[in-house]
């Protein structure tokens, strides 16, 4: 084999300078380097190597020169499969039940759909969806915690989280308990009066087992961005049906049932007093207050960027674990049937289908039949019967007077009627 070495190159006229003939390979030795940032020329179709892999600067590679399922996902800067976004509502944008609750003291879903408040004596507050959000991020809507009454001194048991419980079958893909078992990825944005450290949690219900990370809000009442990677489990099979399986936790309190350890960083049994080892109190004064939206959750070693959903798409998920049919001027009525004479049953058709059975609230209804009618204020409304997937909904209505038994009526609700399909653990 000849060998030439010379410093460079230039063509004896003109701009152009081909090297080979068409159907030869040029061999680039390992460890040599394409440095053409002054140059406009594109790339060979093919750049064969002899070992090991060449550094090509500055150059852009055309899609057509790529050869086909060469770039995998694996390969990417972002993760571009859809619904990779584990947290339902995320970006805080639906809230059925209420913008706004005052005088929150205890465990529940107040405002913003599919994140339940746990609150064992730690202070009262005001939850609600505000439009304090990141600036220029794309979120319109973030979920606020007010404190309104304090809780300076927490007993050991006192705890205040916000959680999002997760079922087991939009998991599998996890292979968590195996061992291909899938990193996670939490990524959220966050503000506070209030800094210090904070702790979320990764709890395995099915298996008892939990994994926590701490962060730290640097800067007052100042949006951070903030990203936390959890390992993957190898122990422990997630359960393959429509109960929780999975909960995601943001610390805001801890008593020290929860903090007197070490902080657990890595899956393994839980132990009540490793989870929330250093989170600061955010209960300590009415002053305090606590912003958090743009919550993703992805299998993975690093954050994607927020993935936003339509409107319509989020609001069909929260559905599925909670709707509310408002009340109205009796517009809205619903075809039923007089079941004795105090009780009547009406089959809805409801817009998303249900996680499981639902339980209802209590409201009233007026009542009308081709010669009556009156108006009921007392009474139960009770489930029935839930079919076609959970999407049909049969409710019977007691505490009417005097009606007539099996004959064709509509039932128009005075009061909203919530229909509650949520995910709920008294575990905290």
């Amino acid at each position: 084999m000849s060998k030439i070495e010379v410093d460079a190159i230039e063509p004896q006229s003109g701009t152009d300078l081909t090297i080979g003939a068409s159907g030869d390979t040029i061999t680039v030795p390992a460890g040599a380097t394409f440095d053409s940032s002054a140059a406009t020329n594109t790339l060979p179709s093919t750049v064969v190597t002899t070992t090991g892999t060449q550094t090509l600067t500055n150059k852009t590679i055309n899609a057509s020169q790529l050869i086909d399922d060469s770039v995998t996902t694996a390969k990417l800067a972002y993760n571009p499969n859809p619904f990779r976004n584990i947290i339902i509502n995320g970006d805080m944008s639906i809230a059925q039940r209420s913008t706004s609750e005052t005088g929150v003291s205890t465990t529940g879903y107040y405002t913003v759909d599919r994140f339940k408040l746990t609150n064992a004596s730690s202070g009262t507050w005001t939850q609600s969806q505000s439009t304090d959000v990141p600036t220029s991020q794309g979120f319109a809507t973030s979920l606020k915690m007010d404190c309104t009454t304090a809780d300076a001194s927490p007993s050991a048991s006192d705890v205040l989280i916000l959680q999002q419980l997760i079922e087991g079958q939009n998991l599998q893909y996890l292979k968590k308990g195996t061992a291909n078992a899938e990193s996670l990825t939490l990524s959220f944005w966050v503000k506070s009066n209030k800094t210090g450290t904070y702790i979320c949690e990764l709890r395995d219900i099915d298996n008892n087992r939990t994994i926590s990370q701490s962060y730290t809000i640097s800067s007052a009442s100042t949006w951070e961005k903030k990203t936390l990677t959890f390992a993957g489990d190898t122990s422990g099979a997630l359960d393959n049906n429509n109960a929780e399986s999975l909960r995601c936790s943001f610390f805001l309190n801890a008593g020290s049932d929860y903090t007197s350890g070490t902080l657990q960083t890595s899956w393994g049994s839980l132990t009540g007093t490793d989870r929330a080892v250093g989170q600061v109190n955010i209960a300590d004064s009415t002053s305090n207050d606590f912003y958090i939206t743009g919550v993703q959750l992805e299998a993975g070693t690093s954050a994607s960027d927020f993935e936003f959903l339509p409107y319509d798409v989020n609001l069909q998920r929260c559905q599925r674990y909670f709707q509310k049919i408002e009340s109205s001027a009796d517009w809205q009525v619903f075809a039923s049937k007089n079941d004795s004479t105090t009780e009547v049953y009406a089959t809805l058709s409801l817009p998303t289908s249900l996680r499981a059975s639902p339980t209802l609230n209590n409201p009233n209804f007026n009542y009308f039949d081709s010669s009556s009618s009156q108006s009921n204020s007392g009474g139960s409304t009770t489930v029935r019967k839930v079919s076609n997937n959970n999407s049909l909904l049969t409710l019977i209505k007691s505490g009417f007077t005097s009606i007539t038994g099996n004959r064709v009526s509509i039932i128009s609700p005075t009061q909203d009627l919530t229909i509650d399909s949520e995910l709920w653990l008294y575990k905290v």
